[in-house]
């Protein structure tokens, strides 16, 4: 569409939009649906992966240490494990510690009948807590502790070295394994709704040119360019899937600063948030999407009727 020819396609489409608002409306509520169906799934998708990386987060590994440990050999042991790469944090967690912990996750009445049923002793032990920069690693950096020697040596059953080494196990493998089929489908899903969102969107465009082909027709009789025939068509299909995408964006935002804030409150112990730079990558996403498919379909949708 040549420069020139912009100023007359606004006002053709200006024209068509009063016409034709039935035809325009539908083409408007096609794109707006499909977009804002695929924004839905892409912020679903991001809280969902908020949702399972403060999962992620949660996971350590607890590696229990002989009560007659040297304090030096553990001190030493720690840095070691604080220096390898894939390990975020070490903490150590005494006796004391690990039994206000214990105390304080049961019930008030449980740990108090618990805690009296010791007769004022501990037989928790202490325990450096290995947190992991990456929650698919948390298997193998245990293995590794459970494989050192430096360990075995402080260690609670230096017989059982594994034994003193937990993380979930089992049910770590299987969350992770969850967390990827979920990310993988929700990746999936959002190619698959793109791709069905431009087939309507297309299908709709291609139903509004239809109706208009003896006006095609007409403009070709007299001589006109098929660039200046289509760039009418092409800037109202441009528009539609303009103003369709504000929409979903629209709709998108409220339903976001509504929604999310109660889900919080009445669900507190998970994370649904959804970041404010992938709010807008996802607004700025649907947007050229819209644009796109308001360029490329109309143009698709003009070739049959433009050719010689």
């Amino acid at each position: 569409m040549a420069p020139s020819n912009i100023g007359y396609s606004l006002r053709e489409c200006g024209h068509h939009f009063r016409r034709n608002w039935t035809t325009v409306l539908g083409a408007v509520v096609t794109i707006f649906l499909s977009l804002f169906i695929i924004g839905l799934f892409v912020l679903g998708s991001a809280m969902l992966n908020s949702m399972i990386g403060g999962v992620e987060d949660q996971v350590t590994i607890q590696a229990f240490l002989s009560d007659d440990a040297d304090q030096a050999d553990v001190e030493s042991y720690q840095a070691e494990i604080e220096s390898w790469d894939n390990v975020e944090s070490v903490t150590y967690k005494t006796k004391d510690q690990a039994l206000e912990e214990f105390r304080t996750s049961m019930s008030n009445r449980n740990a108090a009948d618990a805690v009296t049923a010791l007769d004022g002793e501990n037989p928790l032990p202490a325990s450096l807590v290995v947190r992991v920069l990456d929650a698919q690693e948390v298997e193998s950096t245990a293995q590794r502790i459970m494989d050192d020697p430096a360990f075995t040596e402080i260690c609670d059953d230096s017989s059982n070295p594994a034994g003193d080494v937990q993380y979930g196990q089992g049910t770590v493998e299987r969350l992770l394994s969850l967390a990827s089929y979920i990310r993988i489908a929700a990746v999936a899903l959002v190619i698959l709704l793109t791709f069905v969102a431009f087939v309507f969107i297309n299908n709709t465009i291609r139903l509004a040119i239809t109706a208009r082909r003896r006006e095609i027709g007409i403009m070709r009789l007299v001589g006109a360019s098929n660039g200046f025939i289509r760039g009418p068509f092409i800037m109202e299909g441009t528009v539609e899937a303009i103003i369709g995408a504000l929409l979903a964006i629209a709709a998108l935002a409220v339903g976001a600063n509504t929604l999310l804030p109660e889900l919080q409150q009445n669900l507190s112990f998970l994370a649904f948030e959804i970041p404010a730079t992938t709010l807008y990558i996802c607004f700025a996403g649907l947007l050229v999407i819209g644009v796109i498919i308001g360029l490329f379909g109309s143009a698709i949708a003009m070739r049959r009727y433009l050719k010689v």
